[in-house]
């Protein structure tokens, strides 16, 4: 059987492209638990941003938020907590900022970062959804924490999709 080069390739990216797929499906499926500790893994700067995400995200529990999951990726960006505040679902970008010389952590959530928050969390909305709130849609906010030196700062509805 003689076949074309090109139809191969092609052949070869589109399993290429449903392995990923399905890798990515089956990680956001199984989320890493809440309450896990953040990995040793990653640069410096990464293991601060689970540092600083885990710092937030006990903050947030001891308000009363349930953690529903952390971390969860897809193409159009990363969400860095999800909780469950009564009947409303929560977005939350975690900041952390050693200063405030560029406008400090919550000046860093900016209309492009906005739009990306919003894009990742209609991405999830559905799996949540179903998994949360029987398939019944909650109403949604978003949340944005930041951690300076001064401390902590929560601000609530910080942004609307």
């Amino acid at each position: 059987m003689n076949t074309d080069p090109f139809d191969a390739v092609q052949r070869a990216q589109g399993v290429a492209v449903r392995r990923r797929t399905q890798r990515l499906r089956a990680r956001n499926r199984a989320a890493a638990p809440p309450h896990e500790p953040p990995p040793s893994v990653g640069s410096p700067r990464q293991r601060q941003g689970y540092a600083a995400e885990a710092q937030a995200g006990d903050y947030l529990t001891g308000q009363g938020l349930q953690l529903l999951a952390r971390n969860l990726r897809c193409k159009a960006g990363e969400i860095d907590l999800i909780a469950r505040d009564g009947s409303v679902l929560v977005f939350v970008e975690v900041r952390a900022r050693h200063n405030a010389r560029f406008g400090g952590a919550a000046a860093s959530v900016n209309r492009e970062k906005q739009k990306k928050l919003i894009r990742a969390a209609q991405y999830f909305l559905s799996q949540l959804t179903e998994r949360h709130f029987s398939g019944h849609p909650p109403a949604c906010r978003f949340d944005v924490v930041c951690l300076e030196a001064d401390g902590l700062t929560w601000i609530k509805n910080a942004f609307a999709a």
